[in-house]
């Protein structure tokens, strides 16, 4: 059995980290010493390391929600439950870096338009472009010139 503190330090991580995955229900004490302090098993603490491990590739505390009651049902579930989950990441994974390669690409856009000398801003292209192109003028763009590459 682990104290809070005790299971924190053993994954890295610190005991408000804890008390916020238990807020979520995410985990949960499996008992309360004589003390009140929270007490956590080997199955605990192996939960805790799927929370982490989760965490890491990138999923969401709600998508880990979901991913950990398959698996206290595993019996009960199939592998592709499993699969629709990560797909699902997977494919909002591939939107935001589209999203991430558009705004590069527009603010590189900003960047090579500018003269970055050291007059007076009033004239600078990058305020000018943002004052008078509408956002989707940029994102199209973009779009446009990251489709021909």
């Amino acid at each position: 059995m682990f104290r809070i503190g005790e299971l924190a330090k053993q994954h890295g991580i610190n005991a408000d980290t804890l008390r916020f995955y238990e807020k979520h229900g995410l985990l949960a004490p499996s008992a309360r010493s004589d003390n009140g302090y929270r007490v956590y098993s080997r199955d605990d603490a192996q939960r805790l390391a799927f929370i982490l491990r989760a965490k890491a590739v990138g999923f969401s505390l709600g998508e880990i929600t979901e991913l950990l009651s398959i698996e206290v049902n595993k019996s009960q579930r199939v592998c592709s439950d499993v699969k629709d989950v990560v797909d699902d990441k997977l494919m909002k994974v591939s939107e935001k870096i589209a999203e991430l390669e558009r705004f590069r690409f527009s603010l590189q856009l900003l960047s090579d338009g500018c003269c970055g000398g050291s007059h007076s801003a009033e004239h600078c292209t990058i305020l000018q472009a943002l004052e008078s192109c509408e956002p989707a003028d940029f994102s199209q763009l973009a779009a446009e010139t990251h489709a021909d590459s």
